[in-house]
């Protein structure tokens, strides 16, 4: 029997559906968004290898490497004999931290070290109980003493190493070497004028670090700590330095005078001896100064007339001029009228009818006016100007003045300029410069450059660089200088100059007393800057000796105060010089 359809199961069937496709602006925007990105990513790629490449690598090398300099000592200065006259020693900054005083207590470290460091057991205890860590407890100690807190073995005591300059001759060549300061800057003299030799300038060496900032030592070259053997030497003898320094104090004290100083310098290549200044200063403790004057080389920063001491060099002009003879005589009426000025001489002698040795001798005001009115005012400037007037020395120390001279004009309508200016009076010039003035007749007529710096040498001797001096120019003629010594040496030998007299040596020289300039106008009537300029041995010369006393009380005057300073240094540099006795005029 057939069954019903109803009476079977029904046959489930599966729905077929459809797979979804991907909408066109699905994939696009996925592609849009690979493509946008890669884009970026080569944008970013090529401002970090292209554009920034630069930048980045100089970023890269701060954070792996280091710049150092290497450690370099200021070079040491000494003299001509190879005494050290400046020097780098080696100094502490000290810190405390109480709190690793283990073993100790502070009442205890305070004990040990405070006779160490000058200061009282008490005062230490306090400056550790009120903190405890960080305390500064000295700056500059000397390496044996750092040493001896070394010794003690506490903890807690770190030792910050550094450099000090040292000057072990202390004030006797202040003037002249200057100092560095405690920030390291060079203050005047030599410390300034030579910075770039006494200062090496090594260059920097790159070493590698870690990230931590930890250098590396495989990069560290051997040497690293930079020293030669090179040091700065000078034309100055210390030895005669001191001696001469003794002088000059000794007789400074004993006129009551403001300042003094000494000029030595060999005439015939400027080499300067010895410059000795009163007063002056330890440049180890410059900051203990109370006169701030004594701290400048008032031999080459400070302008003063030279009064009588320029006498020889107008007479020198006036033969070069060709406006006298070696034979003339001049009248010595013992005053004159100029302009309405009267004009003395300091004696008031009227010496008649007198030839230029006898006017140096007796250093007359009159017969200087006459010799210079021989001349026209053009060309006297002229000569004026030639021997540097109003210009600088050109020596190798800082801070030198200019001289001063008044305008030509003045001259050319003036006769009373010119007639001052014939015995001294009416310009201005350094000490310094009178020296190199004068050195011009010691050797034969030749204008030489002072300066005090030898060279740059090294322990053996062997030099590495030396100062370029300018050529002498021949001003003066030999004849006439050496007739103008003759003249000089009349002076010592039985004019103004008889102080300076030398037993076995041949001395010439000029005295100078020159009023001292008011600041109102005028001159004043009681101070007086003294002077006198020597020259030995006649026979050979070639040291020129000046000395300067600034306002000595009594007897003020050049023969009286100043030549006797010259005739004590003169007998220093014979015997450290070995110069022999003088031979007898032939």
């Amino acid at each position: 029997m057939a069954r019903r359809q109803s009476e079977f199961p029904r046959r489930r069937t599966r729905t077929q559906v459809p797979e979804a496709k991907p909408s066109l602006f699905r994939l696009r925007l996925v592609w849009m968004v690979l493509l946008g990105g890669c884009t970026l990513l080569g944008l970013n790629l090529l401002r970090l290898q292209v554009l920034q490449a630069s930048d980045l690598l100089t970023r890269a090398k701060q954070q792996q490497t280091t710049l150092l300099k290497p450690f370099s000592p200021r070079r040491p200065v000494v003299d001509r004999n190879g005494n050290a006259i400046a020097i780098d020693e080696q100094v502490y900054t000290v810190f405390v931290h109480p709190r690793y005083f283990d073993r100790q207590s502070n009442s205890d470290v305070a004990k040990l070290i405070a006779p160490l460091v000058n200061q009282k057991p008490e005062d230490l205890q306090k400056k550790f109980d009120a903190s405890k860590t960080g305390i500064k407890l000295t700056e500059q100690l000397e390496e044996n003493t750092a040493q001896r807190i070394k010794d003690l073995r506490i903890d807690g005591i770190d030792f910050i190493p550094s450099s000090r300059r040292v000057y072990p001759q202390q004030e006797l060549l202040a003037n002249i070497i200057g100092y560095v300061d405690l920030q390291k800057q060079s203050q005047g003299g030599i410390e300034t004028t030579y910075e770039h030799l006494l200062k090496p300038q090594e260059k920097s060496v790159r070493l590698n670090k870690t990230g931590g900032g930890t250098i590396l030592p495989d990069g560290v070259p051997n040497g690293f700590v930079y020293q030669d053997d090179q040091r700065l030497q000078l034309t100055i003898d210390s030895r005669m330095q001191r001696a001469i320094q003794d002088i000059v104090n000794r007789q400074v004290s004993s006129f009551g005078a403001k300042r003094g100083l000494v000029i030595v310098m060999d005439a015939n290549d400027g080499a300067i001896l010895s410059m000795v200044t009163n007063p002056t200063f330890d440049p180890n403790e410059y900051w203990k100064v109370k006169d701030l004057a004594a701290l400048k080389n008032w031999g080459l920063t400070d302008l003063y007339e030279p009064g009588s001491t320029f006498k020889p060099l107008n007479v020198a002009i006036a033969l070069e001029a060709g406006t006298i003879k070696l034979d003339d005589y001049f009248y010595d009426s013992g005053s004159l009228m100029i302009e309405g000025w009267p004009i003395n001489n300091s004696d008031n002698a009227a010496r008649g009818s007198i030839g230029l040795t006898d006017i140096m001798r007796y250093s007359s005001n009159v017969g200087m006016v006459r010799i210079a009115q021989t001349m026209k005012p053009s060309v006297y400037y002229s000569w004026l100007e030639r021997i540097g007037l109003g210009q600088y020395t050109g020596v190798d120390l800082p801070f030198e003045a200019q001289g001063y001279i008044k305008p030509r004009q003045t001259y050319m309508t003036s006769p009373i300029e010119v007639a001052t200016t014939s015995f001294g009076q009416g310009f201005s010039m350094t000490p310094i410069q009178l020296a190199k003035l004068h050195s011009m007749l010691a050797n034969g007529g030749k204008m030489v450059t002072p300066h005090v710096v030898k060279g740059l040498y090294d322990g053996q001797g062997r030099p590495f660089w030396q100062p370029k001096q300018s050529m002498p120019k021949q001003v003066f003629s030999p004849k006439n200088t050496k007739a103008i010594l003759r003249m000089m040496e009349a002076v010592v030998d039985s004019g103004t100059g008889k102080a300076a007299q030398v037993p076995g040596y041949r001395v010439a020289g000029k005295t100078g007393t020159a009023q001292k300039a008011t600041e109102g106008g005028g001159y004043s009537t009681y101070r007086f800057i003294t002077s006198f300029v020597g020259i030995f041995p006649v026979d050979n010369p070639r040291y020129v000796v000046l000395s300067v006393l600034d306002e000595p009380q009594g007897q003020a005057y050049g023969g009286t105060t100043a030549a006797p300073i010259v005739s004590e240094v003169i007998k220093v540099v014979a015997g450290i010089e070995q110069v022999p006795p003088s031979k007898p005029d032939p």
